[in-house]
């Protein structure tokens, strides 16, 4: 028989293991590339000690010479707080009474929640390794209806989220939160809410529901902003990635140029590079040329690839059309409390009862941040035709 106890275990001891595995290793080729540990979490935050600089380390002397002073490394401190990502479902009472002496019937259920949260996990995973920590997805820039607006991008999965809309004005409109977008007009760039809004939201933006400042510190971060970490980059050259103005130009040279500038002055070895879709449809058309396109998958990520002298280039959904990011995955880490895990009471329960409904839910939990030990080491092409 089917109860809430040994539903509890079976979440526990079997969909835990499946669940953590496919979030850990299916999200996208620069997460699988990415270390994770536990090694800088203190408390309730991260904090690394990264080193400025080493060339002074090795010298050479006479050899009746005194011995050179120590070098002594110099260092940059970085303290962030763990950001807070949850994933939740629910299964009504009905269908737990149901599948009660049926537990092909109850496996289903569960089954089918399951599927749903890693595909959403993985879906809002996958975004935020591309966004700067602020959850913003658009900004409105026209009211067309109450319940219609005109937005700076669009993406089809807008259709279906829980957003938060926050206008320009102080003062939040309560019923521009918590909405859901019905609706996307790609051709038109627009977004149409279930439910219509009083006021004007033009020059809003466009949140994940709750979610405002509360996500992983993304490549956004890294390359846009006057400051990263708590440092100025203008006055702290370590924190400014290379930032590269294709004017208007695209061709294999200028990739290449990319990848050796890194080395040379920054002594980064990129081994990936990140682009839309149409844009790698543009490298491969460029090296393809030269017949140095290889059409494969890679045996480290499982995601198939084409190489700009021998550094995988990964399409990805979420990074934008305009630019190119070329990546050191050495140099990020995935600062980690733990790994997915239940959320349990004081009882250790998983499943519980949710207030005010004939439902249990159970979330999974999980508090880390990202982190760019390297930021100089990493590129951005931009402007390219």
């Amino acid at each position: 028989m089917i109860t809430l106890e040994n539903a509890d275990k079976a979440l526990k001891d079997y969909y835990l293991d499946a669940v953590t595995a496919q979030l850990n290793n299916g999200i996208s080729p620069f997460f699988a590339a990415i270390e994770k540990n536990v090694n800088g979490v203190y408390g309730k935050d991260v904090k690394l000690s990264i080193v400025k600089e080493s060339g002074g380390n090795v010298v050479a002397g006479a050899e009746d010479g005194d011995l050179p002073d120590p070098y002594k490394n110099r260092y940059y401190d970085i303290t962030l707080p763990l950001k807070n990502l949850y994933g939740t479902i629910e299964i009504s009472d009905k269908a737990l009474r149901a599948s009660r002496d049926n537990s092909g019937a109850f496996v289903n259920l569960v089954n089918a929640e399951m599927e749903g949260l890693i595909s959403s996990a993985k879906f809002n995973f996958q975004r935020m390794l591309f966004g700067d920590g602020s959850g913003k997805l658009c900004t409105i820039t026209d009211d067309i209806t109450t319940t219609e607006f005109k937005v700076d991008k669009v993406k089809g999965y807008f259709a279906g989220m829980t957003v938060d809309i926050v206008p320009v004005a102080a003062g939040a409109l309560n019923d521009s939160y918590g909405v859901t977008v019905k609706s996307v007009d790609l051709s038109k760039s627009t977004i149409t809410l279930e439910k219509p809004v009083l006021d004007s939201l033009m020059g809003g933006a466009v949140f994940p529901h709750d979610s405002k400042n509360n996500e992983l510190t993304g490549l956004s971060a890294l390359f846009d902003g006057t400051s990263l970490y708590g440092y100025n980059k203008a006055d702290n050259a370590y924190f400014a990635p290379y930032k590269v103005d294709a004017n208007k130009q695209f061709g294999e040279d200028l990739l290449t140029d990319v990848l050796d500038y890194c080395e040379e002055n920054f002594n980064s070895k990129i081994n990936m590079i990140l682009c839309s879709f149409k844009t790698r449809k543009k490298i491969a058309a460029l090296i393809a040329e030269s017949r140095r396109v290889v059409n494969s998958v890679d045996a480290h990520t499982g995601f198939g690839i084409v190489t700009v002298n021998d550094v995988p280039v990964y399409a990805d959904k979420f990074c934008p059309d305009d630019r190119i990011y070329f990546i050191n995955t050495d140099d990020f880490i995935l600062n980690q409390l733990c790994d997915w895990e239940w959320l349990e009471d004081e009882s250790g329960k998983i499943l519980k009862q949710i207030p005010g409904k004939a439902a249990y839910g159970a979330t999974l939990v999980k508090y880390a941040e990202l982190v760019c030990k390297k930021p100089c080491g990493q590129a951005m092409l931009y402007n390219f035709a």
